[in-house]
Protein backbone atom coordinates (compact mmCIF):
# COMPACT_ATOMS: atom_id res chain seq x y z
CA UNK A 1 0.00 0.00 0.00
CA UNK A 2 1.24 3.75 -1.09
CA UNK A 3 0.41 6.27 1.02
CA UNK A 4 0.65 10.08 -0.57
CA UNK A 5 0.57 13.52 1.41
CA UNK A 6 2.20 16.84 0.18
CA UNK A 7 2.26 19.92 3.08
CA UNK A 8 1.39 19.89 5.97
CA UNK A 9 -2.71 19.31 5.41
CA UNK A 10 -2.19 17.13 2.46
CA UNK A 11 -4.99 14.55 2.15
CA UNK A 12 -4.02 10.81 2.05
CA UNK A 13 -4.35 8.60 -0.09
CA UNK A 14 -4.28 5.02 0.17
CA UNK A 15 -3.61 2.51 -2.92
CA UNK A 16 -3.79 -1.00 -4.02
CA UNK A 17 -2.76 -3.21 -6.87
CA UNK A 18 -1.18 -6.39 -8.01
CA UNK A 19 2.36 -4.76 -7.54
CA UNK A 20 2.09 -4.03 -4.13
CA UNK A 21 0.98 -7.44 -3.07
CA UNK A 22 -2.78 -6.60 -2.68
CA UNK A 23 -4.82 -7.58 -5.60
CA UNK A 24 -8.21 -6.24 -4.08
CA UNK A 25 -6.71 -3.25 -2.70
CA UNK A 26 -8.33 -4.15 0.90
CA UNK A 27 -7.38 -2.69 3.98
CA UNK A 28 -6.57 -5.00 6.76
CA UNK A 29 -5.48 -3.44 10.34
CA UNK A 30 -1.69 -2.95 9.48
CA UNK A 31 -2.87 -0.95 6.76
CA UNK A 32 -5.35 0.68 8.83
CA UNK A 33 -2.92 1.26 11.46
CA UNK A 34 -0.34 3.27 9.09
CA UNK A 35 -3.10 5.37 8.10
CA UNK A 36 -3.89 6.60 11.38
CA UNK A 37 -0.04 7.20 11.96
CA UNK A 38 0.52 9.20 9.11
CA UNK A 39 -2.70 11.16 9.96
CA UNK A 40 -1.76 11.56 12.77
CA UNK A 41 2.35 12.78 11.74
CA UNK A 42 0.48 15.37 8.58
CA UNK A 43 -1.92 16.97 10.56
CA UNK A 44 -2.41 20.66 10.79
CA UNK A 45 -1.11 21.17 14.80
CA UNK A 46 -3.34 24.69 14.89
CA UNK A 47 -6.18 22.13 14.11
CA UNK A 48 -5.56 19.08 15.61
CA UNK A 49 -7.55 15.70 15.58
CA UNK A 50 -10.56 16.12 17.49
CA UNK A 51 -10.70 13.24 20.62
CA UNK A 52 -13.65 12.14 19.36
CA UNK A 53 -12.81 11.07 16.36
CA UNK A 54 -8.99 9.00 17.94
CA UNK A 55 -11.57 7.46 19.97
CA UNK A 56 -13.25 6.39 16.82
CA UNK A 57 -10.49 5.27 15.73
CA UNK A 58 -8.71 3.30 18.35
CA UNK A 59 -11.72 1.22 18.91
CA UNK A 60 -11.90 0.37 14.99
CA UNK A 61 -8.21 -0.73 15.55
CA UNK A 62 -9.47 -2.72 18.87
CA UNK A 63 -12.16 -4.29 16.67
CA UNK A 64 -10.16 -5.12 13.65
CA UNK A 65 -7.49 -6.99 16.35
CA UNK A 66 -9.98 -9.04 17.85
CA UNK A 67 -11.63 -10.10 14.65
CA UNK A 68 -8.30 -11.33 13.71
CA UNK A 69 -7.38 -13.23 16.36
CA UNK A 70 -11.07 -14.39 16.40
CA UNK A 71 -10.47 -15.78 13.02
CA UNK A 72 -6.73 -17.33 13.61
CA UNK A 73 -8.14 -19.12 16.88
CA UNK A 74 -11.37 -20.36 14.49
CA UNK A 75 -8.53 -21.51 12.06
CA UNK A 76 -6.31 -23.78 14.35
CA UNK A 77 -9.71 -25.21 15.78
CA UNK A 78 -10.20 -26.37 12.26
CA UNK A 79 -7.37 -27.65 11.86
CA UNK A 80 -7.13 -29.70 14.97
CA UNK A 81 -10.72 -30.93 14.36
CA UNK A 82 -9.71 -32.09 10.90
CA UNK A 83 -6.62 -33.65 12.04
CA UNK A 84 -8.81 -35.93 14.74
CA UNK A 85 -11.43 -36.80 12.20
CA UNK A 86 -8.60 -38.45 9.83
CA UNK A 87 -7.15 -40.24 12.42
CA UNK A 88 -9.90 -41.61 13.83
CA UNK A 89 -10.54 -43.46 9.91
CA UNK A 90 -7.38 -45.69 11.07
CA UNK A 91 -10.24 -47.34 13.11
CA UNK A 92 -12.29 -48.84 10.25
CA UNK A 93 -9.06 -50.88 9.47
CA UNK A 94 -10.37 -54.12 8.97
CA UNK A 95 -13.71 -53.16 8.28
CA UNK A 96 -15.57 -53.59 4.79
CA UNK A 97 -16.12 -50.53 2.33
CA UNK A 98 -19.06 -50.37 -0.17
CA UNK A 99 -18.34 -48.19 -2.93
CA UNK A 100 -22.44 -48.06 -3.40
CA UNK A 101 -21.89 -49.58 -7.11
CA UNK A 102 -20.72 -52.75 -8.97
CA UNK A 103 -20.71 -51.10 -12.27
CA UNK A 104 -17.98 -51.38 -14.72
CA UNK A 105 -17.37 -49.44 -18.70
CA UNK A 106 -16.76 -51.47 -21.63
CA UNK A 107 -15.53 -50.09 -24.51
CA UNK A 108 -16.26 -52.07 -27.85
CA UNK A 109 -13.23 -53.96 -28.96
CA UNK A 110 -11.51 -53.26 -25.58
CA UNK A 111 -11.41 -55.08 -22.61
CA UNK A 112 -12.50 -54.15 -18.69
CA UNK A 113 -10.39 -54.87 -15.94
CA UNK A 114 -11.87 -55.09 -11.84
CA UNK A 115 -11.49 -56.91 -8.68
CA UNK A 116 -13.48 -59.35 -6.57
CA UNK A 117 -13.32 -59.86 -3.17
CA UNK A 118 -14.48 -63.03 -1.93
CA UNK A 119 -15.49 -63.30 1.71
CA UNK A 120 -14.67 -66.92 2.56
CA UNK A 121 -12.45 -69.58 0.35
CA UNK A 122 -13.84 -70.35 -2.95
CA UNK A 123 -14.31 -74.35 -4.08
CA UNK A 124 -16.31 -73.33 -7.27
CA UNK A 125 -17.67 -70.32 -8.78
CA UNK A 126 -18.18 -68.12 -11.37
CA UNK A 127 -17.96 -63.73 -11.71
CA UNK A 128 -21.13 -63.01 -13.84
CA UNK A 129 -21.32 -59.64 -16.29
CA UNK A 130 -24.75 -58.17 -16.00
CA UNK A 131 -26.19 -55.64 -18.30
CA UNK A 132 -28.18 -52.62 -17.67
CA UNK A 133 -31.76 -55.02 -17.32
CA UNK A 134 -30.00 -57.08 -14.49
CA UNK A 135 -29.75 -60.16 -16.92
CA UNK A 136 -26.62 -62.43 -17.16
CA UNK A 137 -24.69 -62.05 -20.04
CA UNK A 138 -21.42 -63.54 -19.63
CA UNK A 139 -19.43 -65.78 -16.87
CA UNK A 140 -16.20 -66.53 -15.75
CA UNK A 141 -15.18 -69.41 -14.30
CA UNK A 142 -13.43 -68.78 -10.75
CA UNK A 143 -10.88 -70.92 -9.91
CA UNK A 144 -10.30 -72.54 -6.34
CA UNK A 145 -8.59 -69.97 -4.32
CA UNK A 146 -8.05 -68.84 -0.57
CA UNK A 147 -10.76 -65.88 0.07
CA UNK A 148 -9.58 -62.77 -1.06
CA UNK A 149 -9.53 -60.15 -3.61
CA UNK A 150 -8.57 -61.33 -7.21
CA UNK A 151 -8.67 -59.42 -10.59
CA UNK A 152 -10.19 -60.18 -13.43
CA UNK A 153 -10.18 -58.93 -17.17
CA UNK A 154 -13.31 -59.35 -19.15
CA UNK A 155 -12.66 -59.10 -23.19
CA UNK A 156 -16.76 -57.84 -23.84
CA UNK A 157 -17.27 -62.10 -25.21
CA UNK A 158 -20.89 -62.56 -24.39
CA UNK A 159 -21.93 -65.93 -23.75
CA UNK A 160 -23.97 -66.17 -27.15
CA UNK A 161 -20.55 -65.92 -28.88
CA UNK A 162 -21.15 -62.31 -29.74
CA UNK A 163 -19.22 -59.30 -28.57
CA UNK A 164 -20.88 -56.93 -26.04
CA UNK A 165 -21.33 -52.98 -27.05
CA UNK A 166 -20.05 -50.20 -25.13
CA UNK A 167 -21.70 -49.16 -22.42
CA UNK A 168 -22.23 -49.76 -18.62
CA UNK A 169 -22.20 -53.75 -16.91
CA UNK A 170 -22.46 -54.87 -13.29
CA UNK A 171 -20.57 -56.91 -11.56
CA UNK A 172 -21.38 -59.87 -9.09
CA UNK A 173 -20.61 -63.34 -8.70
CA UNK A 174 -21.90 -66.85 -7.40
CA UNK A 175 -19.69 -69.03 -5.53
CA UNK A 176 -19.42 -72.36 -2.85
CA UNK A 177 -17.55 -72.40 0.07
CA UNK A 178 -15.00 -76.12 0.45
CA UNK A 179 -18.43 -76.97 3.14
CA UNK A 180 -20.38 -76.90 -0.08
CA UNK A 181 -22.50 -73.27 1.33
CA UNK A 182 -23.71 -70.97 -1.60
CA UNK A 183 -22.48 -67.77 -1.47
CA UNK A 184 -22.47 -64.48 -3.45
CA UNK A 185 -20.65 -61.42 -3.45
CA UNK A 186 -20.30 -58.18 -5.77
CA UNK A 187 -17.71 -55.99 -7.28
CA UNK A 188 -17.15 -52.70 -5.36
CA UNK A 189 -17.06 -54.01 -1.74
CA UNK A 190 -13.45 -54.49 0.06
CA UNK A 191 -12.02 -54.75 3.20
CA UNK A 192 -9.91 -51.28 4.20
CA UNK A 193 -6.84 -52.92 4.05
CA UNK A 194 -4.82 -49.47 5.44
CA UNK A 195 -5.35 -45.63 5.72
CA UNK A 196 -3.30 -43.13 3.85
CA UNK A 197 -2.80 -39.32 4.27
CA UNK A 198 -2.28 -37.35 1.28
CA UNK A 199 -2.21 -33.35 1.39
CA UNK A 200 -5.06 -33.33 3.73
CA UNK A 201 -6.90 -36.09 1.60
CA UNK A 202 -7.64 -39.31 3.74
CA UNK A 203 -7.58 -42.72 1.02
CA UNK A 204 -8.02 -46.13 2.07
CA UNK A 205 -6.76 -48.86 0.04
CA UNK A 206 -9.31 -51.45 -1.23
CA UNK A 207 -7.86 -54.13 -2.63
CA UNK A 208 -5.08 -53.30 -4.56
CA UNK A 209 -6.21 -49.07 -4.83
CA UNK A 210 -6.97 -46.53 -2.67
CA UNK A 211 -9.92 -43.98 -2.65
CA UNK A 212 -10.56 -41.32 -1.45
CA UNK A 213 -13.04 -41.90 1.88
CA UNK A 214 -16.04 -39.42 0.66
CA UNK A 215 -16.08 -42.02 -2.37
CA UNK A 216 -17.08 -44.74 0.49
CA UNK A 217 -20.79 -45.05 0.79
CA UNK A 218 -20.99 -47.27 3.64
CA UNK A 219 -19.01 -48.99 5.97
CA UNK A 220 -19.31 -52.00 8.60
Amino acid sequence: MAITATGSNAALTPTGNVADGNPNATLGKDDFLKLLLVELQYQDPTEPMDSEKILAQTSQLATLESAQNTNDTLDSLAKSLGSSQQFSTIAAIGKTADLGSNAITYSKGGSSSFEVYFPEAIDTGKVEILDGDGKIVSTIDVDPNASGTYSFDWDGKLSNGDTADSGLYYVTASYNNPDGKALTTRMGTYPIESVRFDGGNTLVKLGSNYIPLENVKEIY
